[in-house]
């Protein structure tokens, strides 16, 4: 099956991750927004790895990506909005020259998103009615993160690789939420973690 069918977009849709994918290579020799080693990978370890993360996501209203870094699943995620118009796209990276990248992607893939470059804890609360984060912190961190930002009938989505599990064992001794784990369709070991209901114990 190629890249293009298993994405299930349209054709404009592809265009545009396509283009973004080789933003990401002409930037990352400078910024290093993902490791040299998944580069090779892009589509099938970042960009579809996004896409599966935004197909979880229901409703509609502010989607809030905490450490976006290469855009992950932040640009991505502002891609396959605009057939949708769902949501409201933010993303927080409190590194500049990553929040230079990710301004000249909107920029030059005609994208509705707006980038704050500000530490999340720094943040006034965002309202977000989805939250995401890939790569940034353990679980229980991403919690408290959650706590700031996160609408009260929100839903956090957060990929998590082979030691989900354990993350979830330890947030567990300072959080209560409901739970659903969904296994990654790029990694049968990892999950997105469907988080909802989320209260200090």
């Amino acid at each position: 099956m190629t890249i293009e069918n298993a994405l299930n977009v349209s054709r404009e849709t592809f265009d545009k991750l396509a283009a973004f994918a080789e933003l990401v290579r002409k930037w990352n020799p400078k910024i290093n927004l993902v490791s040299k080693n998944s580069l090779d990978d892009l589509w099938q370890r970042h960009i579809l790895d996004s896409v599966q993360v935004f197909e979880l996501a229901e409703g509609e209203g502010h989607w809030v990506d905490l450490g976006s870094g290469g855009g992950f699943p932040g640009i991505v995620v502002a891609i396959l909005n605009q057939e949708a118009q769902n949501f409201q796209v933010t993303m927080v990276e409190s590194d500049q020259r990553k929040c230079a990248f990710l301004r000249t992607a909107i920029r030059e893939l005609g994208l509705t998103a707006l980038v704050k470059t500000e530490r999340i804890e720094q943040l006034d609360g965002l309202g977000a009615d989805i939250l995401s984060a890939r790569a940034l912190a353990d679980l229980t961190q991403l919690l408290d993160f959650t706590e700031l930002h996160l609408n009260s009938d929100g839903t956090a989505l957060f990929p998590k690789g082979q030691n989900w599990r354990s993350e979830d064992s330890d947030a567990k001794q300072v959080w209560a939420y409901a739970l659903e784990a969904v296994e990654s369709k790029t990694n049968p070991t990892a999950a997105i973690l469907k988080i909802k209901d989320i209260t200090r114990v």
